[in-house]
């Protein structure tokens, strides 16, 4: 990445669509600034929370309420002329740019079949099949943070991975049952200190990811998932706690075989998934 060049606004559900736009637009445009002189702008990498529509260039994040069918596409080109670049975005999801990350410069280097996954404020996935990015029939090939896991409930009713297991929803659990924190740095710290709801909210997150991750194997006969994001590293008991799971579950021996490793890229590695899009063919892919 080029130093200095890398911007960060804030977002979430509380903000409106116009003020969301207009974070994403300072990004756009605060980092189109930091080029030197004399580069040229090869083109712009777009990696979003889903769905995606990649026809339309719209997102519709399900954590972002304000934003369904948000032409994302328009407002990133848009941006981007006022600066006096021509160049079109090609938007793929972020669990899909974390895939690509991690299967190009990180830790799934010189790997066919990855699944590339982020656990933070939701949970989001990416598929790498015969070492090149699955799309699906929409672009949404991945979004394994949507997908029902059996035998759990979330405290809101629902039973997705997401509303199981991403920082929020571990959170919100472990209040159910008592514990007074309220983020996952709180978390972290009672689970490190042997608080037991702590201990018992980790675990239950973890053997839900295994669980999905143990079904998800099963169809596509996975390699290595590489996990990232801030809830991930809750603990480094994690991985081993999601690999328990996944030995648990797995209905089949192969699945076994899976390697379940953190992210080489620490915080950079949809940045840079979304950097290597316009390095990649992912522009001449046309949904059906």
């Amino acid at each position: 990445m080029l130093e200095a060049s890398r911007y960060r606004q804030p977002t979430g559900p509380q903000r409106t669509a116009e003020a969301l736009a207009l974070q994403v637009r300072s990004v756009v445009q605060d980092s189109l600034a930091s080029m030197p002189g004399d580069s040229k702008l090869r083109g712009i990498g777009v990696g979003s929370a889903g769905p995606i529509n990649l026809k339309r260039g719209s997102v519709s994040p399900v954590n972002l309420a304000v934003w369904q069918d948000f032409d994302i596409r328009s407002l990133v080109e848009a941006a981007a002329a006022e600066m006096g670049y021509e160049s079109n975005a090609v938007i793929r999801l972020d669990g899909l740019c974390i895939a690509l990350a991690e299967h190009w410069v990180g830790a799934a280097m010189g790997r066919d079949t990855v699944l590339g996954m982020i656990v933070l404020t939701g949970i989001g996935g990416g598929i790498i099949t015969g070492g090149r990015m699955t799309l699906g029939a929409t672009g949404n090939a991945g979004h394994i943070g949507q997908i029902e896991v059996a035998g759990y409930t979330a405290p809101t009713g629902g039973c997705t991975l997401e509303e199981i297991a991403s920082g929020p929803s571990t959170v919100r659990w472990a209040r159910t049952l008592g514990w007074n924190g309220r983020t996952g740095e709180d978390l972290a710290i009672s689970y490190a200190e042997g608080e037991t709801v702590a201990v018992r909210a980790v675990q239950r997150s973890a053997s839900a990811i295994g669980r999905a991750l143990a079904s998800v194997s099963t169809l596509l006969d996975l390699e290595m998932v590489v996990i990232g994001g801030g809830s991930s590293r809750v603990t480094p008991d994690l991985f081993a706690l999601i690999r328990q799971s996944v030995l648990r579950h797995a209905p089949l021996d192969y699945v076994q075989d899976m390697q379940i490793i953190p992210t080489g890229l620490n915080e950079d590695g949809p940045l840079i998934g979304a950097a290597a899009l316009v390095w990649t063919n992912a522009a001449e892919v046309k949904p059906r």
